[in-house]
């Protein structure tokens, strides 16, 4: 070979490969959504039916809202294993508070500043104590289960009168508010991550907290909101599921509803190392997991099962995850 030869460059991707990507990136996980409702739709006539996928709606509505604050959190590269437990706590506190003669709609504010309180202590540990989110949370989500079993004397507590059930048992033009209030939840938090400076600023302590920190950024500020809003969000849940149930218990309420949440954050797409994902894809997520449990019921399958299925779900989307970045690191 004469010296004047050089090795030929890697050939680029051709266009269609290219394009075939960029169409399997945007629709995410729709395509999965719309196979498994299918094969339900197959399995058993009762799925399609109105009733059937009003109730799946509002089964899928709290974790959207909970998957939704997850979102936040997980972008930045943390992780909130504590909001089922926040999420007993603040419905406790949203049934005592409505119980109040006169003032029962403070139940609401009662349940969401319950929520955004907890979430700041983890986000106050975690954006200036320096301590590992996973560790913060994992605390958390024992600790907050005992208030919220304090706070209820460790019982069921119930309000037959209570004023806010509307939220969690009425509609508006057909559609229930709980589903309502999780869209303008993943509506918000869209706006939120896509057209502010502070969406931005999320993206960017996710996919490097370093730089970010160089360019002006204050992490700590950015953490501390993140982990408020999951906070937050935990709360709204609370009340949505108090008043879809008239009453709230420390022990059981709440119960593996983190591991729905992060199971939708990342089947959506978004990244476990941070700085990727939406919160549309979340939402694909979050409504995956609902057809699961709806369908699954529908044919039979024992609780047993269930259980089983979503763990692997959990496990999948993990490996997803993982194939994803892989896949990213190639291109």
């Amino acid at each position: 070979m004469s010296s004047s030869e050089t090795t030929p460059p890697l050939a680029a991707a051709p266009p269609r490969a290219i394009a075939w990507r960029t169409l399997l990136q945007t629709l995410g996980m729709l395509p999965v959504l719309l196979l498994i409702g299918i094969g339900f739709a197959l399995l058993s006539d009762r799925f399609l039916s109105w009733g059937n996928l009003s109730i799946v709606m509002q089964q899928a509505a709290i974790n959207i809202v909970l998957a939704a604050g997850m979102t936040f959190v997980i972008l930045t590269g943390g992780i909130d294993l504590s909001v089922g437990s926040i999420l007993a706590a603040s419905a406790m506190v949203s049934v005592i508070v409505s119980k109040l003669p006169g003032l029962g709609l403070l139940g609401i504010a009662g349940g969401l500043l319950t929520g955004l309180g907890f979430g700041l202590v983890n986000g106050l540990l975690i954006a200036l104590g320096g301590l590992p989110p996973f560790i913060v949370t994992l605390g958390s989500l024992t600790a907050v289960r005992g208030i919220a079993r304090l706070i209820g004397g460790d019982t069921t507590v119930f309000n037959p009168d209570l004023p806010f059930a509307f939220i969690g048992n009425g509609g508006v033009f057909g559609i229930p508010w709980l589903v309502v209030i999780a869209l303008a939840v993943i509506g918000l938090s869209w706006f939120m991550l896509r057209r502010t400076v502070l969406g931005m600023r999320i993206y960017a302590v996710g996919g490097n907290p370093d730089a970010a920190r160089l360019s002006g950024v204050r992490v700590w500020l950015v953490l501390l909101f993140v982990y408020a809003t999951a906070g937050l969000l935990a709360g709204l849940g609370g009340v949505m599921s108090a008043a879809r149930l008239y009453a709230a218990n420390g022990l059981q309420l709440g119960q593996s509803y983190e591991l729905d949440a992060i199971a939708a954050v990342i089947l959506g797409g978004t990244s476990f190392v941070g700085g990727i994902g939406s919160i549309w894809g979340t939402l694909i997520g979050a409504l995956i997991i609902a057809v699961l449990t709806n369908g699954l019921t529908l044919v039979g399958v024992s609780d047993i099962w269930q259980f089983i299925v979503k763990g692997l779900v959990i496990i999948g989307a993990v490996a997803l995850d993982r194939y994803r970045l892989r896949a990213g690191e190639r291109t």
